[in-house]
C-alpha cells in the first residue's frame, strides 16, 4: 500500500483577470521571466496576449520592423524586452513569440487604435505602467487582453478604419492653384489669385521637378536689403504687400522661409512678362502699404509660413451641404471591390493582391484643430495596399479642384489602364480603429470582446494632444498640403488629360478620315 504524500500539493493558480489592470499588489519584486541562468527564481507562463495602444508617426519610418530605421515596432519591441514581457532568448526574434501586428503603418503615418499580439509574460501585475515608462511620449499603451492560443491579430483582424484629416481649402480651386492654371486664367473672368507664400516652391515636385534654390535666409534678407529699422525689406508687386518677417517677430511656432519669398518674386518677374506677351495691361503698384489695402481690402499681407493667407482674394470656401454631396459622390465610387493597381506601387493589375474590397468611404463631418478646419475624411475596408488610401485621397482631391474629369476615376479602377495617381501626403493620415467582428462573435463566452471601447477616453486624449495636434502643426508651419496642392497639374500628372487627348485625337482622326473620303 502505497504512503501518502509528505506535504499537501500546490494550490492550483487562478486565472489571471483578462483585463489590463496594472496593479502591482502582492508583486514580487525579485519575480522575474524564468531563464537559464537563473533557475531558483519564480518561473511565470508566457500567455497570449493582444495589446492595444497609440503612437504618433512623427519621426518614425513606419509600423514595421526596418533594420537601420528608427520604427514603432523595433522601440516596442525593445520595451517589451526591458519590461519583462520577453526572455533575453527571444529579444530580436518575434518568431519567437508569435508577434502580429493588425496593421502596417507607413512611415509618418500615425494610429489611434493599433492592435498587436503574442506571447509574453504578463506576470508580475504591472506590466502597462513598465512599457509606458520605457516608451516615448508619443507611444502609448492602454492595456491587453486575454486571446486564444490560436489568435493572431492580422490574420483575425475584419476590418480596420483609417481617417485622413484633409484641410477645407483644399478643395478650393482657388486656393493654392498651380503656377499653369494661373497663367492660363490672366485676363479671364476667373482670373486665379497668385499664392506668393509657396507658389515657386510648393510646385515643385521633389525628386522629379529638380533641385531647389540654394542659400540662407540672411543671404536671401541681404540681397533685398533693410529698412531703417533694420528689418527686412518689404517686396511690393502687382498692388500686393509681402512682408519679410523674422522668426522672433513672428513669435513662438511661426517660421517664414525667406527663400520662398524670393522665389515668390522671381516667378511675379515671369508671371509679368507673360502678362505682356498676352497683352495685359499691370495694375499699377501702391507705394503706401496702408493705401494698397484700403484700395483693395480683400488683399492679404503674409505674416507667417503656411497660415491661409493667400496674396489676393482670401479663401472663402465653406464645405457647406454642396460640397458634402459632391466629395462623397466621388469617395463612394471607391467602394466594393475593385483593382487598385494604380493606387499603390509595386503592384501589377494581374496580381490578385490588387484586389480590395472597401466597405465604406465618407467625408461628413469637419473639425477644427488650431484655427485650421479638416474634412474627417473615414475609410474602412478589409485591407489596404501601400499608399492606396493616401492615393485614394489625392485622386479625390484632384477631380473636386476640377484637375481632371470625374471619369478618370473609372479609368483609375481599370485593370488595363495604367495611371499616375497623385499621392497625398502622409501627415493626415491616422489608423483609427481594427474590428475583430468574427472572433468576438465565436469567443464571446469565454474571451472578452477586442475593441477600443474600455479606452475611448485615453485615446481620445491621446489623439488631441498627439496626433490632432502634429497635423495642425506640419500644415500651419511646413503647410504640407498647401504645397502639395501646387503639383496637381497637367505636367506633374498628364493622365489627367487622358480623356481630353482622346477626344482631340477622335477630332483628328474624324477630320483626315474625311479629307481621304
Amino acid at each position: 500500500m502505497a504512503s501518502p504524500p509528505s506535504s499537501p500539493p500546490a494550490p492550483k493558480k487562478l486565472k489571471m483577470s483578462t483585463t489590463s489592470a496594472s496593479s502591482a499588489d502582492e508583486a514580487d519584486p525579485a519575480a522575474v521571466p524564468p531563464t537559464t541562468a537563473e533557475p531558483n527564481r519564480r518561473r511565470y507562463k508566457r500567455r497570449k496576449i493582444a495589446i492595444f495602444l497609440s503612437y504618433c508617426g512623427a519621426g518614425y519610418q513606419g509600423m514595421q520592423k526596418n533594420p537601420g530605421a528608427r520604427t514603432i515596432e523595433g522601440e516596442f519591441e525593445e520595451a517589451l524586452f526591458h519590461a519583462g514581457a520577453v526572455p533575453e532568448s527571444d529579444r530580436g526574434n518575434p518568431k519567437r513569440y508569435d508577434w502580429a501586428r493588425a496593421a502596417r503603418t507607413d512611415k509618418g503615418v500615425s494610429a489611434a487604435g493599433q492592435v498587436v499580439s503574442g506571447r509574453f509574460y504578463i506576470d508580475p501585475p504591472g506590466l502597462i505602467d513598465r512599457l509606458n515608462s520605457l516608451l516615448a511620449d508619443q507611444i502609448r499603451v492602454f492595456g491587453f487582453k486575454r486571446v486564444t492560443a490560436s489568435f493572431n491579430a492580422k490574420k483575425f483582424c475584419d476590418r480596420r478604419r483609417y481617417v485622413y484629416l484633409l484641410p477645407v481649402f483644399a478643395l478650393d480651386a482657388n486656393a493654392h492653384p498651380d503656377r499653369e492654371s494661373v497663367v492660363a486664367s490672366l485676363g479671364s473672368e476667373n482670373e486665379l489669385a497668385r499664392c506668393l507664400e509657396c507658389s515657386e516652391r510648393g510646385r515643385k515636385v521633389f525628386g522629379v521637378m529638380g533641385s531647389q534654390l540654394k542659400g540662407s535666409k540672411e543671404e536671401k534678407i541681404s540681397e533685398l536689403g533693410r529698412d531703417e529699422n533694420g528689418r527686412p525689406a518689404e517686396i511690393q508687386t502687382e498692388g500686393k504687400t509681402e512682408v519679410l518677417a523674422t522668426e522672433n517677430e513672428l513669435g513662438e511656432g511661426k517660421e517664414l522661409d525667406s527663400l520662398s519669398n524670393l522665389e515668390s518674386a522671381e516667378v511675379v518677374i515671369e508671371l509679368e512678362n507673360e502678362r505682356e506677351a498676352n497683352g495685359t495691361e499691370e495694375q499699377p503698384v501702391s507705394k503706401n502699404k496702408a493705401s494698397t489695402v484700403e484700395e483693395e481690402p480683400e488683399s492679404v499681407v503674409l505674416l507667417g509660413s503656411n497660415e491661409e493667407k493667400i496674396t489676393g482674394t482670401a479663401s472663402t470656401y465653406i464645405y457647406g451641404d454642396m460640397e458634402r454631396e459632391s466629395f462623397n459622390r466621388i469617395l463612394k465610387r471607391y467602394v466594393g471591390t475593385h483593382n487598385f493597381h494604380n493606387f499603390t506601387t509595386r503592384t501589377k493589375a494581374e496580381d490578385p493582391s490588387a484586389r480590395r474590397y472597401i466597405i465604406s468611404f465618407n467625408a461628413d463631418s469637419v473639425i477644427t484643430i488650431g484655427g485650421i478646419e479638416f474634412i474627417k475624411c473615414e475609410v474602412v475596408g478589409q485591407s489596404f495596399m501601400l499608399h492606396q488610401i493616401r492615393k485614394m485621397i489625392g485622386l479625390a482631391v484632384a477631380l473636386m479642384r476640377k484637375c481632371a474629369p470625374e471619369a478618370l476615376m473609372d479609368k483609375a479602377l481599370r485593370p488595363d489602364v495604367n495611371i499616375n495617381v497623385p499621392t497625398a501626403p502622409e501627415v493626415g493620415l491616422y489608423l483609427d480603429e481594427c474590428f475583430f467582428s468574427s472572433y468576438n462573435k465565436k469567443w464571446k463566452d469565454s474571451h472578452e470582446a477586442l475593441t477600443m471601447e474600455a479606452y475611448a477616453e485615453e485615446v481620445e486624449e491621446f489623439k488631441l494632444k498627439h496626433i490632432y495636434s502634429h497635423i495642425a502643426s506640419m500644415e500651419y508651419k511646413e503647410g504640407a498640403v498647401a504645397l502639395w496642392l501646387h503639383s496637381l497639374n497637367h505636367r506633374n500628372y498628364p493622365d489627367f488629360r487622358m480623356e481630353e487627348l482622346k477626344k482631340e485625337n477622335a477630332t483628328v482622326e474624324t477630320e483626315v478620315d474625311d479629307l481621304v473620303t
